[in-house]
């Protein structure tokens, strides 16, 4: 039986002093939440603080992005064990925003992939399409790329996917609950042939404009375990309610 699986990625945004205020409000909240795994991922100045902060709770911390080499002179870049020394459990790859404006490939996702999960990290690995490929019917074919080459030479332990339609992030436009499983359904279907059985017990979350008002309805899907929520998060109220949300 898979746990739903929340997460929080707040992008660039939240200082030190936010983040501190954000979780001191945030955990007394839904430190009675026993049967979800709550995962916030804020930017890299405030994971120290985070990590402090979520000691000894219900909440783990991820980071959003990783390099693939484990040191060396590479400006810039934080690598795996730096995360795990500050006390990520996980980490995101290969969001749309990465490929979009950074120009990350499949290749390169698939090196951080590996990277991520050679130091013992879990990875929230993105896929998903943009709109002229769902509107000229790529969509399925553009999920078992990111899939196959995201996993390329690794196995299933620690991985939890994450179907983000491009063209409903940030845009308030959300994928029905019915176009939300036909994606999710298919990428399973896909783990199944890639990992066998054991592909049922990996978590596949839905990311892409998710609010109170459409997380009851997204989590009914049969094959949605969870979510990657963005502007949602940003706000105690509304990330709590989607935390808690109503099983239908």
């Amino acid at each position: 039986m898979r746990r739903p699986f929340i997460a929080a990625n707040w992008k660039m945004n939240k200082t030190v002093s936010e983040t501190q205020d954000f979780l001191s409000a945030f955990i007394p909240e839904v430190k009675e939440v026993k049967d979800v795994d709550i995962v916030i991922a804020p930017p890299f100045t405030s994971l120290a603080v985070a990590a402090e902060e979520l000691s000894n709770t219900n909440i783990k911390l991820a980071a959003q992005n990783v390099f693939y080499e484990e040191k060396g002179a590479y400006t810039g870049e934080v690598s795996p064990l730096m995360l795990i020394d500050i006390g990520c459990k996980y980490v995101i790859v290969g969001h749309s925003e990465r490929r979009q404006y950074f120009h990350e490939t499949d290749e390169i996702v698939n090196r951080k992939v590996r990277a991520a999960k050679k130091a013992g990290l879990g990875v929230i690995l993105c896929v998903g399409e943009d709109l002229e490929e769902r509107e000229t019917g790529k969509t399925f074919s553009v999920l078992e790329k990111g899939v196959d080459k995201g996993l390329s030479e690794t196995d299933y332990e620690g991985i939890v996917i994450a179907y983000e339609p491009i063209w409903a992030i940030g845009t308030g436009r959300t994928a029905t609950p019915e176009q939300a499983q036909e994606a999710h359904e298919f990428i399973r279907e896909r783990l199944r042939l890639n990992y066998g059985k054991k592909a049922d017990s990996i978590c596949i979350i839905y990311g892409g404009s998710v609010t109170p008002d459409n997380i009851d309805s997204l989590m009914a899907c049969k094959d949605l375990d969870g979510v990657l929520v963005g502007g949602a998060s940003l706000k105690v109220e509304s990330f709590v309610r989607i935390v808690r949300f109503n099983r239908l």
